[in-house]
C-alpha cells in the first residue's frame, strides 16, 4: 500500500472533522490568520444556498431588458422604471440586486450603468437564450428529490423534441424543432470561434458536421477556410432549415443539409474531417457508441474526428460538469457529463488513434477532443 494516499485521506478527514466543530470555526473566524478562510467559506455557503436568487434575478433582467437602454449609458431609476413597467421603489429592488450581482453599477445619486457582467451579455445571445431557457429547467427542480428519486424526464424534456423519439421514424416535426433549433444554434455561435481557433481546418476538403442543426458551425468553418465544402447531417426537420438560414444563400454551393437520424445508421460518407459540436453530451452512452462507431466507419484513413462541448471535470469549472450538467440531463431525460477520459475510452473503442485533447479559450463553454482514423502521416488531403 502507497503511504502518501494513505497519510493524504487521513489529513482530509481530520480537516473535515475539524471543519465541522463549532467551537473551531469560532476560533477560527477570530484568529487572524485563519479569518479569511473561515469568511471565503461563510461566502461559498451563502452563495450555494443563494444561488436561485440570483439567477432569478439574472432572469428578471433578461424579461425585461434592462441591459438595452444601459447600453446607451447611465440612466436614471424614474426611466428605468418606465422602460421596466415597475414602480421607481420595485426597479430600485431590481437595481441594487443587479448591482450586487455586478450585472450594473452605480453611476451617482439614484443612476446606474452596465457593469462588467451586463456588458458581457449584451451582445451574446447564446447566454441570453440560455437564461430564458433556464425557466423550463428550473421547474423541475422545484423539488429536486422527487427529480432523482424519478429519475426523469421532466418538462424540460418537452422543449428537446428529439428526446424520446424513434430512431426509425421521421424525428419531430418543424413545427416543434424552431425553438430548440434556434437556441442550439445560438450556443454554437458561442464555441464556433474557439473550435476554429484551436483545430485548423485547412489541410481538410470536406466537413461532415453531425447533428449540426441550422448549420451555424458549419458556416463559421466554410468563412474562415474558402477552399472547403460542407454538409450538416441532422434530422430532416431540422436539415432542412440549414438552407433558410441566416447567411445561407451565400455559401449554397459549398453548404447542403443532409436529413437523417444518427442513432439509425451509417453517416453518409465522403468527409475526411467529421465534427461533432455539443451533440453527444445530449445522449446516452449507447447511442453515443453508435455514433463513434459510425463516424469511425465514415471517415477515410487519415480522417479527423472533432468532439466539442464542455467536459466534467475541467480543471477551474468543476461545477459545471456534475453540478450543473448531471441534473440537467436529468430533467432533459438523456445524455450525462462525461470527463475526458471517459471520451478516450470511447473513442478507442470505436477504432479512432491518436486521442487528444486541444486547448481551447473558455473550457468551460467548449472543450475539444482530436481523434484520428489510422495514421495520418502518409495522407495528403486535398
Amino acid at each position: 500500500m502507497r503511504l502518501a494516499p494513505v497519510l493524504s485521506s487521513a489529513y482530509l478527514g481530520w480537516r473535515d472533522r475539524l471543519a465541522g466543530n463549532a467551537a473551531f470555526r469560532r476560533w477560527a473566524g477570530r484568529f487572524p490568520l485563519t479569518r479569511w478562510i473561515a469568511r471565503r467559506h461563510a461566502r461559498a455557503l451563502f452563495d450555494l444556498n443563494a444561488g436561485f436568487v440570483y439567477s432569478q434575478v439574472l432572469q428578471a433582467c433578461v424579461q425585461l431588458d434592462l441591459f438595452a437602454p444601459l447600453a446607451k449609458g447611465a440612466q436614471g431609476t424614474a426611466a428605468l422604471a418606465l422602460h421596466c413597467r415597475l414602480s421607481p421603489e420595485r426597479v430600485l429592488v431590481l437595481l441594487r440586486a443587479a448591482a450586487a450581482l455586478r450585472l450594473i453599477a452605480p453611476a451617482g445619486p439614484d443612476r446606474f450603468r452596465l457593469g462588467a457582467l451586463g456588458a458581457a451579455l449584451l451582445d451574446n445571445p447564446a447566454v441570453l437564450g440560455m437564461v430564458r431557457h433556464h425557466a423550463l429547467f428550473y421547474r423541475d427542480l422545484l423539488d429536486p428529490v422527487q427529480l432523482l428519486a424519478s429519475g426523469g424526464p421532466g418538462q424540460l424534456a418537452e422543449y428537446w423534441a428529439y428526446v424520446g423519439t424513434s430512431p426509425d421514424n421521421a424525428g419531430p416535426a418543424a413545427a416543434r424543432v424552431a425553438d430548440y433549433s434556434a437556441l442550439m444554434s445560438a450556443s454554437q455561435s458561442l464555441v464556433a470561434d474557439q473550435i476554429l481557433d484551436a483545430y485548423s481546418m485547412a489541410p481538410h476538403r470536406m466537413l461532415l458536421d453531425v447533428g449540426g442543426g441550422e448549420g451555424v458551425f458549419a458556416r463559421a468553418a466554410l468563412q474562415r477556410h474558402p477552399r472547403l465544402q460542407a454538409s450538416v447531417f441532422d434530422l430532416p426537420a431540422v436539415a432542412a432549415r440549414v438552407a433558410m438560414a441566416p447567411g445561407a444563400a451565400a455559401l449554397a454551393t459549398r453548404l447542403r443539409g443532409i436529413g437523417g437520424d444518427f442513432r439509425a445508421g451509417p453517416l453518409p460518407a465522403g468527409a475526411d474531417l467529421i465534427t461533432l459540436v455539443r451533440v453527444l453530451h445530449d445522449h446516452d452512452d449507447d447511442v453515443v457508441r453508435a455514433v463513434l462507431r459510425a463516424a469511425r466507419q465514415a471517415l477515410p484513413p487519415g480522417g479527423v474526428l472533432l468532439v466539442a462541448e464542455p467536459l466534467a471535470e475541467t480543471p477551474g469549472a468543476e461545477p459545471m460538469g456534475h453540478a450543473y450538467f448531471g441534473l440537467y440531463f436529468l430533467a432533459m431525460g438523456s445524455g450525462r457529463p462525461r470527463s475526458f477520459a471517459v471520451y478516450r475510452d470511447l473513442l478507442a473503442e470505436a477504432g479512432f488513434t491518436r486521442v487528444r485533447q486541444r486547448r481551447t479559450a473558455i473550457p468551460l463553454q467548449c472543450s475539444l477532443i482530436e481523434a484520428h482514423v489510422g495514421d495520418r502521416g502518409d495522407v495528403t488531403f486535398g
